[in-house]
């Protein structure tokens, strides 16, 4: 396997990791605010503030490690997508930073907030929505290079049927992520109330994400018959995740092994988003930019390979131990400490 392909596929494993994480946090805000304005905060808003507290710092992790890396392995892709993506990022940026306004000043003790809670669940919406325009952009169609200048065609952007499939596809998925496990939580927390209202949503928003998730995949067909093309001939993963997610949605149906039910889910996320992947390549953004285009020298693509499996290597034992001594701690999950 060549550098490159070490390269990304190790970047894919972090932005995959994010997609989990930041999902379930995402979730759990809009959840928080849609209890509160539907009078079922008392069933909620616990189970939520107990799995929050210990995580919401190190959400973002992944994240930084992702963007830190593509640059660093992945040099050109500064110049195409940071030019088009200024003003998209710095909205992704301001949100994330209203989002962390939420933790300090609501987690950290201030008065109970009807704005903190209205921000806190809007964000967990419109952050997903905005950071999936850079999978959408990668499609191509949607940048203009003259002269060296890199522009963002915003009108192809926002009159796109794709563009938006992808959009309402993240915030659905996040909102089924999300609830399947805190579904799972609440179950394990031994909080009957709580699970009851999260189990419907999860299975509330099972059928929206799975619908979308064909839809866009059509949509693709018409935005890039390569990338289509490539992903037909891996279809067998793609019937793997659909598998999971009946799986999943079974078990949660059914009130049988929600573990099992979530791990079903990241099954079924992890084959389609590595399907997703692999059949995008080499391109990184269609047509301008493949992983082979301007990759970084060798010795500083071994000394990153050797960093990013490390961090990796030392990030899984710290969830590990965050969930051992915290999230799944008996008296923790059952609220006695």
């Amino acid at each position: 396997m060549s550098y490159e392909l070490i390269g990304i596929t190790v970047l894919w494993i972090f932005l995959y990791g994010y997609l989990i994480v930041a999902s379930i946090d995402f979730g759990a805000g809009f959840f928080s605010y849609y209890s509160r304005i539907t009078k079922k905060k008392h069933a909620l808003h616990h189970i939520i503030q107990r799995y929050l507290s210990p995580v919401w710092e190190v959400t973002n992790v992944f994240l930084v490690f992702f963007f830190v890396g593509i640059i660093g392995f992945f040099p050109d892709t500064a110049y195409y997508y940071g030019t088009a993506l200024l003003i998209p990022g710095s909205i992704s940026i301001i949100l994330l930073a209203l989002r962390g306004s939420y933790y300090a000043f609501a987690t950290y003790g201030a008065k109970d907030s009807h704005l903190y809670s209205l921000l806190y669940g809007a964000t967990g919406l419109l952050i997903p929505a905005s950071l999936t325009t850079v999978l959408t952009i990668s499609e191509g169609g949607y940048l203009a290079v003259d002269n060296g200048n890199v522009t963002l065609l915003y009108g192809e952007l926002f009159t796109s049927p794709y563009s938006w499939g992808v959009v309402f596809l993240a915030v659905f998925s996040v909102l089924f992520i999300s609830a399947a496990f805190l579904t799972y939580y609440a179950a394990k927390a031994k909080d009957q109330q709580a699970l009851e209202v999260v189990r419907k949503y999860a299975l509330s928003w099972a059928f929206p994400t799975i619908t979308m998730a064909f839809i866009v995949f059509f949509l693709l067909g018409e935005r890039n018959e390569l990338h289509f093309s490539n992903m037909m001939d891996l279809w067998w993963m793609f019937a793997l995740s659909l598998a999971s997610f009946a799986a999943s949605v079974w078990l949660i149906w059914k009130r049988q092994n929600y573990g099992l039910a979530f791990i079903f889910v990241m099954v079924q996320f992890f084959t389609a988003f590595f399907a997703y992947g692999a059949s995008h390549l080499p391109y990184l953004l269609y047509p301008y930019l493949t992983i082979y285009d301007g990759f970084t020298n060798e010795s500083m693509a071994i000394a990153l390979i050797a960093a990013f499996i490390g961090g990796l290597l030392m990030l899984i034992p710290s969830l590990y131990l965050l969930m051992r001594l915290f999230l799944f701690d008996a008296e923790y999950l059952e609220g006695r400490k």
